[in-house]
């Protein structure tokens, strides 16, 4: 069997990087597990790439037809915005191995799903104070910055990554990104290929 990578973070702590790397990693063969979203598409991100951008009415088609292992959602400043994974298609654990990224509660949701053996936890660790000058300095080359939402994002992130909570998905290594990428990159493809 096949495992999955589950990589996951605060916002700003470097993951989506981390993980662009560690997929273009042939050594490691890693395929991506593209989640779905009703969000609107940022400038930068294709369908099917970061997400697979869907409409609500698609995805309580989808809900109906029993294919969401998880779902979650999000009351932002612009309207509820759904994030999940589905089982179809694009997954094949018998003769793949996958990295996924997403939240600690999704991280639980597929343990309970595929199991414990099969889902690996990749938690990439950045010092607040760091994480909140990353995600200004975002915002901030964006177009149309929405700085009430990083900020929204910041203060859920607390809650939603509290210590307890991560003690409870029984997470106990954790990857630091507070100094160069790349240390964070090496130190979590070591992890890969010790468990692969």
């Amino acid at each position: 069997m096949g495992k999955i990578f589950y990589m996951m973070g605060k916002s700003s702590s470097g993951k989506d990087s981390i993980y662009k790397e560690l997929i273009r990693r042939r050594e490691l063969d890693l395929k991506p597990v593209v989640i779905y979203t009703t969000r609107p598409r940022r400038s930068n991100e294709r369908d099917g790439v970061q997400y697979h951008f869907i409409t609500v009415e698609r995805m309580q088609e989808m809900q109906r037809a029993g294919q969401i292992i998880e779902l979650r959602s999000y009351d932002t400043v612009q309207g509820i915005w759904y994030y999940f994974t589905a089982d179809d298609e694009h997954m094949d654990l018998v003769h793949e191995n996958y990295l996924m990224l997403g939240t600690l509660e999704s991280y639980r949701k597929m343990c309970d799903y595929y199991g414990n053996q099969q889902v690996l936890p990749v938690y990439i660790e950045v010092e607040d104070g760091e994480r909140l000058i990353r995600a200004l300095e975002r915002e901030k080359s964006l177009a149309v910055p929405q700085y009430e939402e990083m900020c929204r994002r910041f203060l859920a992130d607390q809650k939603d990554f509290s210590e307890e909570k991560i003690r409870e998905a029984g997470i106990s290594r954790r990857f630091s990104n507070n100094g160069e990428m790349q240390d964070c990159v090496e130190e979590a493809a070591a992890f890969i290929r010790e468990n692969l």
